[in-house]
């Protein structure tokens, strides 16, 4: 790898270039506000994955119920709409989808309906199980770049676990991984009692390399190249329609590309908090995050339960509305998610890993029993023999056409179309978690 930038060569060079330090440092670039502008295919994207992962969590919590017992009652499920993330109860939803979800009577008490799942839901289980199996060295990678990114190389387990479906770990991830991997992992008690952390107990140098790093992999930081502002590693940008021709949003941009690059496996303990240079900074390190989920997404409030260990102001979501060619924030389905715009094209993933595969599958029979209901019980043998077949199927092909709604080049400030308050209404929002 040529990329040899740390910070300490980056902040040498600030300090011996006859550049102005502060003007490098504090720039006015957070004056710049622009429009929100709403993508629809992304909109609809999350409102699927909302469901299918509500669907996913179900399905494991049957199957890690004891085998004597592996259905959930309807009143063990009445109060868990906020918890899954979905926008009807939860009775309601898991009827919807009889291909994954059998009802049945309790057998003691025949009045309460039970759920368990079908045979079909079993295999796809199966198929989810040995995925995880043949791709764990990919798994194992991801959770200690994770890990690696944080101040002490350790996060809270409460922290971990609301990623654990974005980030594509098992069910189980906590404990298999630390027992099988006893030299990279282990569970510490944090200095108060109240809860565990998972620890990177050895660093791994293979892994401290950025997916933006390996994308300009063979470009190198040269003091020549800092002082004519072509050293800094730039981000891939997909601005909205109409923020191309503003002349002011490209010489932001343009000057925010020059800084230099900083690697989210750094330590930047020693970097002013209130500078552009931290900025730049930790739009890098969401970048990364972002690059590491399954599909270049999470949840709002799940990153703001790391700013601390990910060394980020309180604040730092103004980042996603400041960098629309970069980010994208959506306040669909009673929740703000954000979204690496640079991981789809035309409303479709980009290079989807085997899980992001597997769940398009789960996904199309989950979409057979909302469409037909009861008579997709019928087409269960069907679907039974598309699992076994191992045929990919990708749910997202509807969404090709990446539509954004228009933006008024006249305005500068970036506002939500059906409210016109500045970018602070986006820290107002409620997330359903």
């Amino acid at each position: 790898m040529k990329y040899r930038a740390t910070i300490s060569s980056i902040q040498n060079i600030f300090n011996n270039t006859n550049l102005s330090h502060n003007h490098q440092q504090y720039r006015t670039i957070t004056k710049v506000r622009l429009k929100w502008v709403k993508n629809r295919s992304l909109d609809n994207i999350i409102d699927i994955h909302t469901d299918l992962k509500a669907a996913c969590i179900l399905k494991d919590a049957i199957i890690n119920r004891p085998i004597t017992t592996q259905f959930l009652t309807a009143k063990s499920i009445a109060d868990t709409q906020k918890l899954l993330g979905i926008t009807i109860p939860t009775l309601r939803f898991i009827r919807r989808y009889p291909t994954l979800f059998e009802e049945f009577p309790h057998p003691k008490y025949p009045s309460l309906p039970c759920f368990r799942l079908t045979k079909i839901a079993q295999n796809l289980h199966k198929i989810e199980t040995k995925i995880y199996e043949n791709h764990e060295q990919d798994i194992i990678e991801r959770l200690c770049k994770v890990l690696m990114m944080s101040k002490d190389h350790q996060l809270p387990l409460q922290s971990l676990y609301p990623f654990r479906w974005d980030l594509g770990f098992p069910y189980d991830f906590d404990k298999t991984l630390v027992q099988k991997y006893p030299d990279l992992f282990r569970v510490v008690k944090n200095p108060n009692g109240s809860s565990s952390s998972l620890k990177l107990v050895k660093w791994v140098d293979e892994y401290a390399v950025s997916n933006l790093q390996k994308m300009n992999e063979g470009k190198e930081l040269s003091y020549k190249g800092f002082r004519t502002g072509e050293s800094g590693l730039g981000f891939p940008l997909s601005f909205p329609r109409g923020y191309g021709a503003q002349k002011k949003v490209k010489s932001w941009m343009d000057e925010f590309q020059k800084l230099p690059y900083i690697s989210p496996y750094e330590d930047s303990s020693n970097i002013d908090p209130e500078s552009e240079l931290m900025e730049k900074r930790i739009v890098g390190l969401l970048h990364e995050f972002l690059s590491l989920t399954v599909y270049k997404k999470t949840k709002r409030n799940y990153l703001r339960n790391l700013t601390n260990e990910f060394n980020m102001p309180f604040r730092f979501t103004r980042i996603f509305t400041r960098y629309p060619g970069i980010f994208y924030l959506s306040l669909k389905c009673k929740t703000t998610s954000v979204a690496l715009k640079e991981g789809y094209k035309r409303g479709k993933l980009v290079n989807a890993c085997p899980i992001a595969k597997y769940r398009g599958k789960f996904h199309h029979v989950m979409r057979t029993g909302l469409i037909y209901r009861k008579k997709g019980l019928e087409m269960l043998p069907e679907l039974d023999n598309l699992v076994v077949d191992d045929v990919i199927v990708n749910d997202e092909k509807e969404f090709e056409s990446e539509e954004e709604e228009e933006v008024t080049e006249s305005s500068g400030e970036w506002v939500d179309h059906e409210d016109e308050d500045d970018d602070e209404e986006f820290d107002d929002v409620s997330d359903q978690d």
